[in-house]
């Protein structure tokens, strides 16, 4: 599985940004997906995940009620709609495949495939 994450950029505080990370192959719907960030000079984090199936997804208690993650099986990618957003917001967004849920919401292993990563900034 290969995947291109976009989407980032420059934004002002309480602004919005969706980030898209688009799919290669076949078997899209049997992996679980992840976003994750990692801000400069910290670990990388877990931000939101949601199921193959799109039926379940989880979020960091940092972004929750403010970011929503989905996904559309039949264009192979997942979508990262971002509002509200913070200065404490900005990192490196990477976008992740994994076929077990459990992996991609916990977060205590690597999950199998990355996107490149894509920047956002938020000003204050």
């Amino acid at each position: 599985v290969q995947l291109q994450a976009s989407g980032g950029g420059l934004v002002q505080a309480g602004g919005s940004l969706r980030l898209s990370c688009q799919a290669s192959g076949r078997t899209f719907s049997s992996y679980a997906m992840g976003w994750f960030r990692q801000a400069p000079g910290k670990e990388r984090e877990f931000v939101a995940g949601i199921r193959g199936s799109g039926g379940s997804t989880y979020y960091a208690d940092s972004v929750k009620g403010r970011f929503t993650i989905s996904r559309d099986n039949a264009k192979n990618t997942v979508y990262l709609q971002m509002n509200s957003l913070k200065p404490e917001d900005t990192a490196v967004y990477y976008c992740a495949a994994d076929p077990s849920y459990h992996t991609i919401v916990v977060f205590t292993r690597t999950p199998a495939y990355w996107g490149q990563g894509t920047q956002v900034t938020v000003s204050s």
